[in-house]
């Protein structure tokens, strides 16, 4: 997965929140801050969380296969 904005999707988002019950978002491995605050971001802190969380691979985003 490219880390350049304009290659990647809107949003890490894959409809699976837990950001209610977790810091860190179990479905798309942001914060809750980063979740909340994303259409503010800049092009450039999106790239920054989604370079993280491609380094990471822990949130189901990474886990799971296509379905």
């Amino acid at each position: 997965m490219s880390s350049e904005p304009h290659d990647l999707p809107d949003s890490p988002c894959i409809g699976v929140c837990s950001t209610l019950f977790d810091e860190v978002c179990m479905g798309c491995g942001r914060t809750a801050f980063e979740v909340s605050n994303w259409v503010f971001f800049s092009d450039e802190e999106k790239r920054l969380v989604w370079q993280r969380i491609i380094k990471e691979k822990k949130a189901i985003r990474f886990t799971r296969g296509p379905t």
